[in-house]
């Protein structure tokens, strides 16, 4: 149905003429668009063809046939580049975008994520991102610009592959010589030899969803996936992977959260490691427990000690579950393993590794630190070190100290053990001087008190005491009665109580035995680990 239109009376007969040839003109508009649409037609086409989905870049394509089942390629980041070796100033305001950078990424196909460089080159690469959020959307102007790069990039292959014929027919004319140069070469190296040189290169490393190449340090991230999701707190873990291959190192600390030395210790290590002349990787987690660290607390928010679950139970309960993520996340991917502790219940600890010698890659493991003493330790069950051990890990338990506190000197003789061992597993040239190396005790004993009241001790710790020896002494505060503590055994204090008021039972010093190997199996029965994961005092294992 037509609509009718009231015309306003100033207009004369000349410009509704004009008005009647509106439609017309409109027409004619139309008529024009139609045609451009069509001549840009094929144009559209195209741009619709490039701006297909890009294939995945290839650097993942040899790291997913070794790595876990996980996420979808497209869920990968690459890691960011950080030098740990230097300071962290905080800025009030974020840094400027180098232009010329993005310029130059933006038009470049395919992307590739991944930092490019070694040492301070590599540094100046951008933050990670998700290898989908760098590919172009769909009818970008770079889409073009990429169409255009990679048929330039076809010709160039081609020509190369022409100008390769040419150079290798020239080379075929002159067998005798290069054949026979090569052939010398190759016979004169053993086959090992040549196998070991292949494999010299570094590779990519995808660990926690992220690609890291060589010679980086980076900041990354594990969550137990446990709590409220809105307000989970991710755990930080430090990586430096070095420029040539080696072992894999893992570095824990926390796993009771108020034992603050191995925090310390985890921190100057990996602020203080060079990845571009690391041999191998070393991965360190600060804080394990978060949950208790932020409470100043031992346990885990449900009161349970997390040292007591590995390797966990994804179906089991809180701790259970936390266990597993961090055993299947972080642990299965170490070569080695050392579990940073101090003593417990305002008890401390001569530093000291708790290893099982038993197992030979354990014993060898445990032989590569600094002067520190060693005792014999199987580890309990549930024991972080003990379910690392049951897998084929070798690892070990570094004590040093006490619960919340921060010693100085507990901590450099915590760091010094450990360079020293990244020197003679030839993962790090350091500077540190090897020590006489300390006994190792083949058990131990706790020694309680019987009576309950305030403890003071007689010895210091890491005194060498004798059989009927005055440790200490406990007075009842009111009837003024007191206890003489004797050591039961010849010995040397590996870990003693602070003075404080006990109860009947209290757990006051630990004395290490240097006995035979074979006498282990006869130890007496209160030498041997408490079983139950529930009993306050079972400090005998980490």
């Amino acid at each position: 149905m037509a609509h009718m239109y009231k015309l306003p009376h100033a207009i004369d007969r000349s410009s509704l003429l004009k008005l009647r040839t509106f439609p017309a003109l409109v027409s004619a508009l139309g008529a024009a668009v139609v045609i451009a649409q069509l001549s840009l037609g094929g144009r559209a086409h195209a741009e619709e063809v490039i701006d297909e989905p890009l294939p995945e870049p290839s650097l993942n394509q040899g790291q997913a046939k070794n790595a876990e089942p996980g996420p979808a390629a497209a869920s990968v980041k690459a890691a960011e580049n950080i030098d740990l070796s230097q300071p962290v100033i905080a800025s009030s305001s974020p840094e400027p975008l180098d232009t010329k950078a993005s310029n130059s990424v933006s038009n470049t196909a395919p992307v590739n994520t991944k930092p490019v460089g070694t040492g301070s080159d590599a540094q100046t690469n951008p933050q990670a991102e998700p290898l989908a959020s760098a590919l172009p959307s769909p009818r970008s102007s770079t889409a073009v610009s990429i169409q255009q790069e990679l048929e330039q990039n076809t010709e160039a292959g081609a020509s190369g592959e022409v100008q390769q014929t040419k150079s290798g027919a020239a080379a075929a004319k002159k067998p005798s010589e290069a054949g026979e140069a090569a052939n010398k070469q190759q016979a004169a190296q053993p086959a090992s030899e040549q196998e070991e040189s292949s494999e010299k290169a570094q590779q990519d490393w995808l660990f926690l969803n992220t690609l890291i190449p060589p010679a980086t340090t980076t900041r990354l991230s594990w969550a137990a996936d446990q709590g409220f999701e809105g307000i989970a707190t991710p755990t930080p873990v430090l990586v430096a992977h070095g420029a040539s291959p080696g072992p894999k190192l893992c570095l824990t600390a926390a796993v009771h959260g108020d034992e603050l030395n191995g925090i310390e210790i985890v921190r100057r290590l990996m602020y203080s490691i060079d990845a571009s002349a690391l041999r191998g990787t070393v991965i360190g987690v600060p804080i394990v427990n978060l949950q208790g660290f932020v409470r100043s607390s031992r346990y885990l928010t449900d009161r349970r000690d997390l040292n007591r679950f590995f390797p966990g139970n994804p179906q089991g309960s809180s701790a259970a579950r936390i266990a597993h993520s961090f055993f299947s996340q972080v642990i299965r991917h170490c070569d080695m393993l050392v579990d940073l502790h101090t003593g417990s219940f305002y008890r401390t600890n001569l530093p000291q590794l708790r290893a099982n010698i038993k197992d030979k890659k354990v014993l060898e493991l445990s032989s590569s630190f600094d002067d520190i003493a060693v005792l014999h330790s199987e580890g309990g069950p549930g024991t972080l070190r003990r379910a690392a051990v049951d897998i084929g890990i070798p690892a070990v338990t570094l004590e040093a100290g006490g619960p919340m506190e921060l010693n100085e000197s507990d901590v450099a003789k915590g760091v010094k053990a450990i360079n020293t061992l990244l020197d003679r597993r030839d993962m790090l040239d350091t500077l540190s001087f090897w020590g006489a190396p300390q006994p190792t005790y083949y058990g131990s004993l706790w020694v309680r008190a019987d009576q309950g009241g305030i403890l003071f001790s007689e010895i210091k710790l890491g005194a060498k005491v004798k059989e009927g020896q005055l440790l200490g002494r406990v007075t009842d505060p009111i009837t003024n009665i007191h206890q003489d503590i004797l050591s039961p055994i010849d010995g040397r204090i590996l870990g003693m109580a602070l003075n404080q008021v006990v109860q009947p039972g209290f757990a006051a010093y630990h004395i290490g035995m240097q006995a035979a190997a074979d006498e282990v199996e006869q130890l007496p029965p209160q030498t041997q680990e408490p079983q139950d994961e529930h009993e306050e005092n079972a400090i005998d294992y980490d």
